[in-house]
């Protein structure tokens, strides 16, 4: 007989019990719907009604042309597990390289994943394993998922590669990369490698929410360091919020960013950089229209790309350290960057600069911005305890401090317990209380457990001692400590009106740098908190001219 068009679970032997294995009968019919797609040309689609299906110790081998629907997230629910198989990774689906051969000419094509739930959280495998997925799909062609609840998986939540002609939208991925201590690959809620089609892959990813995750929210990465950085990749309208990096690209040509929120991640919003498998960062990138807001570390982080990159009409703000870092890691392309240009953004309030250059830039254009009440991280050092000092699972309050509001953020916050001193982030304080970053992405506490006596979970016992370090200046709108060669810097209003004023300078070129030609004009450089300008460093050449300030 025929297979059909489509196929319901329940009658091809799947219970949704959550108890008993589906994983075989699913298997058996997906291999039944792809052979009868292989063999006539017409798609199928496997409709699963509301339930809890289990897929124990084994993947499910995906085939081409067959789709995978159910009837709602919270709804119908996949649960993986692996208790017979403590060294398996046990993704919902799979079709890989290395396990079966995928490539340009042996790819899944015409498949629809859409409204259903993975729960990863039955997996756990007995060292990291980066297969641990949620799914786990490589070389998909004209590819739909849409609409899907991923969470708590091993290592990354969605984690398909090679995606052409495809639409990746309205996924949520939550506390995906559970075992993942951010320093191993992926570990993401989103995460796409990149270059296996070639120089172009049309891959559009939309509505996307990413929270909690282990490394990245939503992450973009270079497969092969031999092979061309793809373009045609856009990312737009997603959330992405307490992960370790928002928003990455590692790896990606022109890749369009439009719209997103960034905010609460641990490291940075917006990262391009050498952390990917090949040490190759993006390049020609235009980030638009963006929130990037009240990341624990920096808004913007850029490096290791020749460039160009372009930020245009974002608000990066209330971040904990700068707004804006240009530097390099180590590893990866180290030639300065060429052709990045902030146009049109809106810097305020972040914990230290405005804009920060700790790497070598050539022609960048710096235009139009309006770069102000940065340096927030002004409050001198202080320490207390005894009488008054209580914390929560995300809170340090003192009802006898007077700290200047925002004054502390960014800063490392130490504290006494019985097992020895404990470490946590500032986000951000008013005048008696402080608010702590989670102690890794996907936790409620930010006190690692068994760290004091005041709770299970780690928070420390009343009373408990505190000490906050000082601040370092200067905290300026725009620091260049490194070579910035013909620089146009124009049309920016760069101030503090904020009361305590704690942007110090405008503009600082540090000792180590080097500022050569360039034209700087046009800018409003008054009303800072010490001058307008600081140059340790004088810079040569160049038409500096109708500056205010």
């Amino acid at each position: 007989m025929t297979a059909p068009l489509t196929a319901d679970a329940h009658a091809y032997g799947l219970v949704g019990d959550g108890t008993a294995d589906d994983g075989p009968a699913l298997q058996k019919l997906v291999d039944a719907l792809g052979d009868a797609t292989a063999a006539d040309g017409r798609p199928r689609t496997v409709r699963v009604p509301a339930g809890r299906y289990v897929i124990r110790d084994r993947p499910v081998r995906w085939r081409s042309g067959v789709s995978l629907t159910g009837a709602g997230r919270g709804a119908t629910c996949f649960a993986l597990t692996n208790p017979g198989a403590p060294t398996q990774p046990v993704p919902l689906a799979w079709f890989t390289t290395a396990q079966h051969g995928a490539g340009r000419e042996n790819h899944i094509a015409d498949v629809t994943f859409a409204h259903f739930e993975i729960d990863g959280s039955g997996v756990r495998t007995e060292e990291y394993e980066v297969l641990a997925k949620g799914l786990g799909l490589q070389y998909v062609l004209r590819g739909r998922f849409s609409d899907l609840y991923i969470h708590d998986t091993a290592a990354t939540g969605f984690g398909c590669d090679f995606l052409q002609d495809t639409v990746v939208e309205g996924v949520l991925a939550e506390r995906c990369g559970r075992q993942d201590p951010g320093e191993e690959m992926g570990g993401a809620g989103i995460g796409i490698g990149v270059g296996g089609w070639g120089p172009v892959e049309r891959l559009a990813v939309t509505d996307c929410t990413a929270l909690g995750n282990g490394t990245n929210g939503i992450f973009l990465e270079l497969q092969q360091d031999d092979w061309v950085p793809p373009r045609g990749i856009r990312v737009t309208a997603c959330h992405t919020e307490g992960n370790r990096y928002g928003i990455s690209d590692w790896g990606a040509d022109g890749l369009l960013v439009t719209g997103c929120v960034m905010t609460g991640n641990h490291v940075a919003g917006f990262d391009v950089s050498a952390q990917g498998t090949t040490s190759v960062g993006g390049r020609g990138g235009i980030v638009t229209g963006c929130v990037i807001d009240g990341n624990a570390g920096d808004g913007i982080a850029l490096g290791n790309t020749p460039g160009p990159y372009a930020f245009r009409g974002n608000r990066v703000s209330g971040n904990g350290r700068y707004g804006y870092w240009q530097h390099n890691l180590a590893g990866g392309d180290q030639e300065a960057a060429t052709d990045i240009v902030l146009e049109s953004n809106d810097l305020h309030d972040n914990g230290l600069d405005g804009i920060r250059v700790d790497a070598p830039l050539h022609e960048p254009a710096i235009h139009g911005n309006r770069i102000r009440n940065n340096g927030r991280r002004a409050a001198p050092a202080t320490r207390g305890g005894g009488a008054g000092v209580t914390c929560g699972p995300l809170s340090l309050t003192d009802r006898n401090a007077h700290w200047l509001p925002g004054g502390h953020r960014g800063k490392e916050l130490t504290v006494a317990g019985p097992d020895g001193e404990v470490t946590a982030v500032v986000t951000d304080n008013t005048a008696t209380g402080l608010t702590l970053a989670p102690e890794r992405p996907g936790a409620t506490t930010a006190w690692p457990h068994g760290s004091g006596a005041g709770g299970q979970d780690g928070t420390p016992a009343p009373g408990a001692a505190y000490r906050l370090p000082g601040s370092p200046a200067p905290r300026t709108g725009l620091t260049a400590a490194a070579a910035v060669t013909h620089p146009y810097v124009h049309g920016n209003r760069v101030r503090d009106d904020g009361r305590p004023r704690t942007q110090t300078h405008a503009l600082w070129i540090a000792p180590e740098a080097t500022w050569t030609g360039g034209r700087i004009s046009g800018n409003d450089f008054g009303g800072n908190a010490s001058a307008a300008t600081r140059f340790d460093s004088a810079p040569s050449g160049g038409r500096w001219r109708d500056n205010d300030g």
